[in-house]
């Protein structure tokens, strides 16, 4: 099959009037119809935010990547534009890849991977994966350049770039494979156009991963943060739960040096589905970051319904005084907010309580008084099938998930300090729930499928009392 932008646009339209909107979100980004994963190419251009993903609008699986695109004046409320890329020269035959976008002048720059195979597709020693250029005037039609970097020679997984300027030159990171290792490989251009190779920023060291994808390289408070998704980390206990994971490295960089990492790495979110995080700063100087809020091999529902996948809520990033990044909601998430209801509740003992009969798009605030609190388990649940609880005795915040009839049971979490009061901001969409603890502190992102029939939100405590400082919801509009 031949792909055109044409001809996604054209499928996107049939397919759009076909869809179960049941779990769609209300208010995050996805795709009109298809698949969706990770988000690329996130910038601010001529007055507005805009955000690409690899898209296949043929179907509800992976396929032949091209760039879906949509802009938004406020991080919230999206506008969906035409497909930019698809794979449709001969450096990109196979797929328009993840990348990232930056301005030159009056110009918006894509920078994105062209995968390619020279032969047979089901022999890796054909794929050749190279780095492209396509360039916009208006951030909508782009001008194919073609390829600007090619694949370094005994590699074949070499993917992702992410591109930034500092002083004169241009920097380009892109993730990579080198055997069994994963890699971030180095690049600097004057132009964007002709790049000069500048070694390895940073490889696995021990159980990092055979292959670093989506890598992410910025400064945050004078530290150099290098963010990436490592392939082929080993669960460890509570850490690494997911197939694949989404983390960072802290550590000290100057154009010219080696990268010196200070930190080991760290888990970014700790819920089921979040991966292939990417950031980009506003026009007034914040970080911010969003990522795929989904999980490769995960049973995906929605597929049936004719879409597949969706895009986080934009998170804002902070650096913590125990030199850990912290992730609280962009302040632009608030402009969603309506009405407020206060839940008049203050303490809890061996009960659950419903306080919305029918959730569908929520803020939920939650402060635990943890010390004056006995429960064994203390928390919400939605529907029959998420918890997001304390557990007192295991001292962590449990977010478990229980949907047998669509393969999807599992449970995470993150430490809490003992005796200290847990605030919790938790985000529920139609098929997700995002948790926000003590104002970044940690988060946990998981696709949830609430039947239409169970979509009760309750407060419960066990074995015990909780005590409640403050409780309510936003109506998100």
């Amino acid at each position: 099959m031949t792909y055109s932008i044409s001809k996604a646009e054209q499928e996107l339209q049939a397919k759009r009037e076909t869809l179960n909107l049941r779990w769609y979100p209300r208010y995050h980004l996805a795709a009109r119809a298809g698949w969706i994963n990770d988000p690329n190419g996130l910038v601010w251009f001529n007055g507005w935010y805009h955000a690409f993903y690899q898209h296949h609008p043929y179907s509800t699986q992976w396929g032949p990547m091209h760039w879906g695109h949509a802009r938004s004046k406020d991080l919230v409320h999206w506008e969906h534009l035409p497909v930019a890329l698809a794979p449709e020269g001969p450096e990109d035959k196979d797929g328009c890849f993840s990348g990232s976008a930056v301005v030159d002048g009056d110009t918006l720059a894509l920078i994105y991977t062209g995968h390619k195979f020279h032969g047979d597709a089901s022999d890796e020693a054909n794929l050749y994966q190279v780095q492209c250029l396509a360039t916009s005037r208006d951030g909508i039609c782009f001008e194919r350049q073609g390829i600007v970097v090619d694949t370094p020679p005994g590699l074949h997984h070499f993917r992702d770039p992410k591109v930034w300027r500092e002083g004169d030159s241009w920097y380009m990171i892109v993730g990579a494979r080198d055997g069994e290792t994963g890699q971030v490989r180095l690049y600097r251009s004057a132009d964007l156009h002709q790049w000069h190779d500048a070694g390895v920023l940073d490889e696995a060291e021990k159980e990092m991963g055979y292959m670093w994808e989506c890598p992410d390289f910025f400064t945050l408070e004078d530290k150099r943060i290098l963010m990436f998704s490592p392939q082929g980390m080993a669960a460890e206990g509570f850490n690494n739960r997911n197939l694949f994971q989404s983390g960072y490295l802290i550590g000290e960089w100057q154009p010219g040096q080696p990268f010196v990492r200070k930190s080991e790495f760290i888990e970014i979110d700790h819920g089921h589905d979040f991966y292939a995080p990417q950031s980009f700063l506003t026009p007034d100087g914040r970080r911010i970051v969003i990522g795929w809020l989904d999980m490769w091999e995960s049973a995906l529902p929605e597929q049936q319904d004719g879409w597949a996948g969706m895009l986080s809520l934009p998170r804002e990033l902070s650096l913590g005084a125990d030199n850990r990044l912290q992730m609280r909601p962009a302040k632009e998430v608030e402009g969603l907010r309506g009405a407020w209801f206060p839940w008049p509740v203050s303490t809890l003992k061996n009960q659950q309580t419903t306080m919305v009969e029918n959730c569908e798009a929520m803020e939920v605030i939650l402060n635990w008084d943890c010390a004056n609190s006995s429960a064994e388990q203390y928390g919400i649940s939605f529907g029959d099938g998420l918890r997001v609880y304390v557990d007192a005795q295991m001292q962590r915040l449990v977010l478990e998930r229980r949907y047998p009839q669509h393969g999807l049971c599992g449970v995470r979490s993150v430490p809490l300090t003992a005796g200290a009061s847990l605030k919790l901001r938790l985000f529920f969409d139609s098929s997700s729930v995002e948790v926000f603890a003590n104002d970044g502190e940690a988060c946990l992102s998981s696709r949830i499928y609430p039947d239409a029939a169970r979509r009760e939100l309750m407060l419960f405590a066990w074995s015990g009392s909780a005590s409640i400082s403050e409780a309510g919801a936003w109506q998100l509009e």
